[in-house]
């Protein structure tokens, strides 16, 4: 039995890590097989890649070198972790995916969706999610969320300026109309508890479908 593979995109400061892990418990408790994980992340060498990707130091580092290491990164993910866990049935929940490298390297670097996506395509060998909850939020309202959270990892696209996320923040919507199928949008400028219902509820509408 192939399992469902879900992503949570959105731009910086828009809640959705917390509402995934909480989503997680609540599916555990249910009865479902569960793996919540991260990009770039989740495994060993992808956490590495990681760490130099976000590093605040590297300011220095090309947006090409940083598509190809998401990509790099990506494609360790899947291989070893998101792929065995779908095939053994289980709802994976990832923290980011492509979205996130067409959203802020095709779009906010300029280095073009449809580049990063051929980039992304060698990458995933046509592992795409099933469904992306996108959380919705003003580039503004959320880097004042990350401002104001003292215990949230600062990275180096935490330094990037205001019109880097506002691109970020426009690319999003501009894929979320591409792909009105998978990608279901969430208002994230809301109360945690009423965005995590709105969440939740587009996920259980595609799990009794």
């Amino acid at each position: 039995m192939k399992g469902l593979f879900v992503t949570f995109e959105g731009g910086d400061g828009a809640g959705k890590s917390s509402i995934l892990k909480e989503m997680g418990q609540e599916l555990r408790e249910e009865g479902f097989s569960v793996l919540e994980t991260r990009e770039p992340g989740g495994i060993r060498i992808a956490e590495k890649i990681r760490e130099v990707i976000l590093d605040p130091s590297h300011t220095e580092m090309d947006g090409r070198t940083e598509a190809l290491l998401y990509a790099a990164a990506r494609r360790q993910h899947l291989v070893e972790k998101v792929i065995p866990a779908l095939n053994e049935g289980k709802i994976v929940l990832c923290d980011r995916f492509v979205d996130s490298s067409l959203a802020y390297q095709g779009a906010a670097r300029e280095l073009g969706l449809d580049e990063v996506y051929k980039v992304n395509e060698f990458a995933i060998d046509d592992c795409m999610p099933d469904l992306t909850l996108l959380f919705n939020i003003k580039p503004e309202e959320g880097l004042e969320r990350i401002a104001a959270n003292q215990g949230r990892e600062k990275n180096r696209l935490d330094l990037e300026r205001i019109d880097f996320h506002e691109k970020v923040y426009a690319a999003y919507h501009q894929l979320a109309e591409k792909y009105k199928d998978r990608i279901k949008v969430i208002e994230a400028g809301r109360p945690f508890e009423s965005v995590k219902e709105d969440a939740s509820r587009v996920l259980r509408g595609y799990l009794t479908s």
